[in-house]
């Protein structure tokens, strides 16, 4: 029944929906346009405040980079792609198989989003070769997970408000992650999820004549990909000795860990994204064992990465005229005309989804939205931290139907957006419908 519904509107995106890049120009065109007419700024002024502000969130960008890319580098580690077989196998049909790969994959996803994304995409493929079940419910099942990671470990708005520097800091200063992402009303709506998500995903299944297979050996992980990560058996030179040694491997990545455990236990220190980043990067340095290994996975990991270095410099652009322009506050003082105190995580949540079709990064659009809620937040006396988790549930929720975060699980599996468009867009409005009631009445 759910599929039949999506049908209609898979034509409708696949048709419509353009590559994440142009939304990005098409909103600074918008905005910078918005500043000439709203606020009554000379065109020469507006694109003035967008060229001073272009390159403002340069370490910000290398933040949300690094999220992806460690997160990758873990989820590829020989270890983890072992366990993902090893848990695969607990999986005897079809049904069986999506409920564990939403499971998996909403507990990697909110562990580390770049985590999630190739782990639910590696088991999809692990589960596939071992159960007969529909290939395109079964990776849409493991992009599903995606929708809880901006309530998690690695959200990186909570963890960027509690960073200290961030661009905010002088307006609302450092905002820790208990009143965030262990807050009661987030953790919560996680939980829900977590029941929800496996059933809705179990229930779209399709009958045997409508689903489509892929051929198991098609999945298989053999190749000149897998085999060059193995230490080659004759190595003279002594630079592949080194790029090869376990040892060096191990003592930097555990060097890294016991900073960690002392920084956590001795000094007391709290969680915020560079130290995610940390975190990730030294256990797929320890788990990789050899410096091989780790920047082979490297050399893909970083291809996801190509929209967040073109397009947040776009970002700061078009934050920097929101704010210098006024149009921020225009629009501030539009959500307050509308809102109180306890109806604004609903509308920052409903506007953050309309955004993230535009800017589709959890960070950048943080850069966009800060400006606009965080003054809202304050003429309203509204909870300044559920605020911000209803901007970064917004963003994750129409992630479901932006296909830029679905390009690293679609390489993996093999398939094309419009191919999980449906089922995503299914998932969408009923996580819409349970995010909006935690939001509002938790």
């Amino acid at each position: 029944m759910l599929t039949k519904a999506a049908k209609p509107l898979v034509k409708l995106v696949d048709r419509y929906l353009p590559d994440p890049y142009i939304f990005v120009l098409l909103l600074t065109l918008v905005v910078l346009i918005s500043a000439v007419v709203a606020e009554q700024k000379t065109p020469l002024e507006v694109i003035n405040y967008w060229g001073d502000g272009f390159w403002a969130l340069l370490s910000f960008s290398m933040q949300m980079l690094l999220v992806l890319v460690a997160g990758f580098m873990l989820a590829s580690s020989p270890p983890i792609k072992k366990l993902l077989d090893g848990i695969a196998g607990f999986a005897k049909s079809a049904p069986q198989a999506i409920i564990l790969v939403t499971l998996v994959s909403l507990a990697a996803s909110w562990i580390n989003w770049g985590f999630g994304l190739v782990v639910g995409a590696l088991f999809a493929k692990a589960l596939a070769r071992k159960v007969r079940v529909d290939y395109r419910l079964l990776v849409a099942s493991a992009y599903s997970g995606f929708v809880v990671w901006h309530g998690g470990l690695a959200g990186s708005i909570p963890l960027t408000i509690a960073t200290a520097g961030h661009f905010s800091e002088s307006q609302i200063g450092i905002i820790p992650t208990s009143e965030t992402i262990f807050a009661s009303f987030n953790l919560l709506l996680v939980l829900i999820l977590f029941v929800v998500m496996p059933l809705v995903n179990r229930f779209m299944l399709p009958e045997d004549k409508d689903s489509i297979y892929v051929d198991p050996k098609a999945l298989e992980d053999g190749g000149a990909d897998d085999k060059a990560v193995q230490l080659t058996a004759n190595t003279t030179r002594p630079a592949d000795k080194l790029e090869n040694s376990r040892l060096l491997g191990w003592s930097v990545g555990g060097a890294g860990l016991v900073y960690l455990g002392y920084y956590f236990a001795v000094q007391g220190g709290s969680l915020n994204l560079n130290l995610v980043n940390f975190l990730f990067l030294f256990l797929a340095i320890v788990l990789h064992q050899t410096p091989r290994s780790l920047l082979q996975s490297l050399n893909e990991a970083i291809k996801g990465g190509a929209g967040i270095v073109i397009q947040f410099p776009f970002y700061a652009g078009i934050m920097a005229v929101m704010v210098q322009s006024g149009l921020a506050q225009s629009i501030s003082e539009g959500f307050v005309a509308i809102a109180s105190a306890e109806s604004l995580p609903f509308w920052s949540f409903i506007s953050a989804g309309i955004v993230n079709i535009f800017v589709p990064s959890g960070g950048g659009q943080w850069a966009v939205q800060a400006p606009i809620m965080l003054p809202a937040a304050e003429a309203l006396g509204a909870d300044v931290a559920r605020v911000a988790m209803a901007v970064a549930w917004g963003d994750a929720w129409t992630n479901l139907i932006q296909p830029f975060w679905a390009l690293p699980v679609l390489a993996i599996a093999g398939l094309k957006a419009r191919d999980i468009m449906g089922f995503c867009l299914m998932q969408l409005l009923i996580t819409g419908v349970i995010i909006s009631i935690a939001l509002s009445w938790f």
